[in-house]
């Protein structure tokens, strides 16, 4: 085991003085490795936490740049960082907060042909994800490697979090056995979350992979922890494994990993020549908008958002749910321009309208997209 220096005797010193951990818990940290999946709102926190809490070896999987919307709970970022790639941005904050540890920046896709060898890389999985499809793609690798899979999740005001693919445990397939369809449930750009929620979560997170690093406490392998910030409540429900799960069941159905072809990410759409079709962008519509190109106006968003923000006053609000009732206020000589808050909803509207005879065509990335035109 890894024999702490002197500076790190002093730098973890009351980490060494817990009867509970000590110098032993504080070398397993040393010796441990932690593998990140996603350097954002989860595991910004878990990430800071566990750099400074000692932990060895700390990789971070992501290839994402920073953006202005993420700096709201992406706490390892700063306005400075905007446009810069993450990884390159996190190892450096990292590296700050403690140079005696080593970080490893993985630029690059979680996949199904790099999971394993990742996984099977590092001690235990954090999932800092926010697509169910890279999700279950985590679950699978960690109990397929036999690692423990640290989960947490936001939306709005609400988090979970649970140990996930222990011995004799469950796996986040016992909670959820297959991933939603594409569209079905918004992530956070579409539904917005509360900004201090990750910490709240991503912090669960980093205390159950250092427990599990050293052996101390009781885990969440088990249990799933809800967490409600509204009303500032925890609860744990037990989550036994369910012997008939497809990956970590008595006779598992599922033994090798799946890409899941899901949509999770706003702008995240099919490229083809046929979606482009179906597509605006920020620039063309504005395009359209100083040469009186003529459209028309559709927000599908919810009231409240049309009123904190919208792009222009002309065409109509209605919200998602009620627009297939309301096709005869649109007009069928025009094209309709079909917006929301990221284009997910507004996605998912324009294919309904076209398949009705609309000429309607989808603003990627939504209104956030329209405002970086400034």
């Amino acid at each position: 085991m890894s024999s702490l220096s002197a500076q790190e005797v002093l730098r973890y010193s009351r980490h060494t003085i817990l009867p509970e951990f000590g110098a032993e818990g504080q070398a397993r940290l040393k010796a441990g490795r932690v593998l990140i999946v996603g350097a954002g709102g989860l595991g910004s926190p878990a990430a800071l936490y566990l750099a400074a809490a000692g932990v060895g070896t700390i990789g971070l999987v992501d290839f994402d740049t920073v953006d202005i919307t993420n700096l709201q709970r992406q706490i390892l970022y700063g306005t400075a960082d905007v446009g810069r790639p993450k990884l390159e941005a996190a190892v450096a904050r990292l590296h700050d907060i403690n140079p005696h540890i080593q970080i490893d920046a993985h630029n690059t896709p979680f996949g199904a042909g790099n999971a394993r060898a990742l996984v099977d890389s590092y001690d235990v999985i954090v999932d800092g994800t926010d697509n169910f499809s890279t999700r279950f793609l985590v679950n699978d690798a960690c109990v397929m490697g036999g690692k423990p899979n640290v989960y947490g999740s936001v939306f709005r005001f609400e988090g979970q979090a649970a140990v996930f693919a222990t011995k004799g445990g469950p796996c986040y397939r016992c909670l959820h056995p297959e991933p939603p369809p594409a569209g079905l449930i918004p992530n956070c750009a579409e539904a917005g979350v509360l900004g201090v929620l990750p910490g709240m979560i991503g912090m669960i997170q980093a205390t159950e992979a250092i427990k599990l690093l050293t052996g101390i406490g009781t885990t969440l392998a088990g249990s799933l922890l809800l967490y409600d910030a509204m009303r500032m409540r925890f609860r744990t429900i037990t989550l036994p494994r369910d012997p008939a799960c497809p990956v970590c069941g008595d006779t598992p159905s599922i033994r090798e990993l799946i890409a899941y072809d899901v949509v999770c990410e706003p702008g995240a759409t099919d490229m083809s020549a046929e979606t482009q079709q179906d597509e605006i962008t920020a620039e063309q519509l504005d395009g359209w908008q100083k040469t009186q190109h003529p459209y028309f106006l559709l927000d599908v968003r919810e009231p409240y958002e049309h009123e904190a923000a919208r792009i222009s006053d002309e065409g109509l609000l209605i919200p998602m749910r009620q627009v297939p009732n309301s096709l005869d206020q649109l007009p069928r000589d025009k094209t309709i321009v079909v917006y929301c808050h990221s284009g997910a909803r507004s996605a998912m509207i324009t294919g309904m309208l076209r398949a009705q005879g609309f000429d309607a065509k989808n603003l990627v990335g939504g209104i956030l997209a329209w405002a970086r035109l400034g």
